[in-house]
C-alpha cells in the first residue's frame, strides 16, 4: 500500500501534536495542520489529500469544515475525531460527507487501523453511537428492506453486523467485486448514499444482532 497522505485539524496544539506524531511513526504522510475550519479546508484544497481528520468543536465548526472539504476535493476521505458523543453532530457529520466518527478516548494504534479502513473504501462510527442514531430513523417507514432481494437483505445483515465487503465475501464466498455490486442495488433501494446509514436501517430493522 502506498504511503496514505493526510491533513489534520483541531485547535488543541498539545492533542494535535499527540496525534501528528502517531500517524507519522505509523508511516502516514502528514502534509499540514490546522486549528479552524477555515484552515483545514484550504489544507484539503491545496493538497488534495487522501485523508482529513478533522476535530468536530474547532473554530469555525468541524461539520463545516467536512462539507467544505468535501467540497475541494470530492476523493478525499474525512473523518471526524471528538469528544462529541451527540446524536445531532454524528449525523450532521455523516450529511455533510463524513466516512468516519471517531471519539478521541480510541488508542493510537486503533486511530490509525480506523484510517487505513477508511482510506480503504470502508466507513467507521463507533457502534455505541450507530445504534443511539437509530432513534432518528422516521418511525412511520414499517418495512424499509422489503425491496430487497433475498441475497441483499443476507448482505446486508452482514454490513449490519460490522463487516466489511471483504469480510462479507468470505463469508459468503463470493467475491468481493460481487459484494459491491449487491452493496449498491442496497444502497439504491433504502434510498441511502453510504453503508452507515444502510447499518442503521438494517439494525433497526432486526439485522446485524446475530
Amino acid at each position: 500500500m502506498s504511503q496514505l497522505r493526510i491533513v489534520v485539524a483541531d485547535d488543541h496544539p498539545l492533542y494535535r501534536d499527540g496525534v501528528v506524531g502517531t500517524l507519522r511513526s505509523a508511516g502516514l504522510d502528514v502534509l499540514g495542520e490546522a486549528e479552524s475550519s477555515r484552515q483545514a479546508v484550504a489544507l484539503v484544497a491545496r493538497h488534495l489529500p487522501d485523508l482529513a481528520l478533522f476535530d468536530v468543536d474547532m473554530p469555525g465548526g468541524g461539520i463545516q469544515a467536512a462539507a467544505g472539504a468535501r467540497a475541494a476535493s470530492p476523493a478525499t476521505r474525512i473523518v471526524m475525531l471528538t469528544v462529541s458523543e451527540d446524536e445531532d453532530d454524528l449525523v450532521a457529520a455523516i450529511e455533510a460527507g463524513a466516512s468516519g466518527y471517531v471519539l478521541k478516548g480510541v488508542a493510537g494504534r486503533e486511530l490509525v487501523a480506523i484510517l487505513r479502513q477508511v482510506a480503504g473504501g470502508d466507513r467507521y462510527v463507533s457502534s455505541r453511537l450507530a445504534f443511539a442514531a437509530l432513534r432518528r430513523r422516521d418511525a412511520s417507514e414499517e418495512d424499509p428492506i422489503a425491496e430487497l432481494t433475498e441475497r441483499e437483505r443476507e448482505i446486508l445483515d452482514l454490513v449490519a453486523e460490522g463487516l466489511s465487503n471483504a469480510e462479507i465475501g468470505a463469508r459468503l464466498s463470493i467475491a468481493e467485486k460481487t459484494v459491491k455490486h449487491y452493496m449498491s442495488g442496497v444502497l439504491s433501494k433504502l434510498g441511502v448514499t453510504n453503508r452507515v446509514e444502510a447499518a442503521l436501517i438494517g439494525y433497526k430493522a432486526g439485522l446485524g444482532r446475530s
